[in-house]
């Protein structure tokens, strides 16, 4: 993965967040099999380096990817990838639900069952 990722380039005049592009370049090496499922990332600091960008900017874009059921932190195995393209498109569309839901007044219980009544 490190030989693929130094060619990614931060656009720092891009609209598109610093960690946001981060977590993008991450995900497209998750989804192109860069990183397979069960392979361990570099540390923060090494993939910032290679980025060139803060160490923080990683780490929040790990976190995001963390959310999506991409990756999983593990103490002393490091930052593993776990999931799938997939997955991330999936719980990512759930999230999306979640959030419009709850801007109309729904709860999550409600949602949970909204859902179960259509499958």
């Amino acid at each position: 993965m490190n030989g693929i990722m130094k060619n990614f380039v931060v656009d720092k005049s891009e609209s598109l967040a610093l960690h946001e592009q981060v977590a993008a370049e991450i995900r497209r090496t998750i989804a192109d099999g860069e990183a397979k499922q069960g392979e361990r990332l570099p540390p923060a600091v090494d993939l910032a380096a290679i980025l060139g960008v803060n160490k923080n900017t990683v780490i929040r874009a790990l976190h995001i990817l963390r959310e999506e059921g991409l990756l999983d932190f593990t103490r002393g195995r490091g930052v593993r990838v776990v999931g799938t393209p997939q997955c991330s498109a999936v719980l990512s569309a759930v999230d999306d639900l979640l959030r419009f839901a709850r801007s109309q007044g729904y709860r999550g219980d409600e949602v949970i069952a909204l859902v179960q009544a259509r499958v």
